[in-house]
């Protein structure tokens, strides 16, 4: 099982990014899909997942800016990103639990490796 994220990079304050992690080695449907973040010095937080049955979490630093949805058919979720702030900088994993969803990253079996985002002021 893999899942390999991609969309990262360095971004101005206010701008935009859309992140993207597609899954390989099993079908993820089912499967509640998360994006986390971590910045330099800082534990991993949540930022947002979505429900094999399509409920969301949403974490309040993001909410209003940041839009998790998922493509079954492409076994893939995304997360789209705007009005970025320097804040947002971190190194962004996506990942995949087979329960119901959940802001504890300990409940989640596969991670994917990172991107990078870098908001600059």
């Amino acid at each position: 099982v893999q899942l390999q994220a991609s969309g990262g990079g360095l971004v101005q304050a206010g701008g935009s990014l859309r992140l993207s992690c597609e899954a390989s080695g099993r079908t993820f449907s089912m499967y509640t899909l998360g994006w986390f973040r971590q910045a330099p010095g800082k534990e991993r937080e949540f930022v947002a997942c979505i429900g094999g049955g399509g409920r969301l979490l949403v974490a309040d630093s993001v909410k209003g800016r940041f839009t998790i949805s998922r493509d079954n058919a492409k076994n893939a979720v995304l997360l789209q990103m705007s009005m970025l702030t320097p804040d947002d900088t971190a190194v962004y994993y996506c990942a995949a639990d087979a329960g119901l969803p959940s802001t504890n990253p300990r409940r989640y079996d596969y991670w994917g490796q990172g991107t990078l985002v870098t908001v600059s002021s």
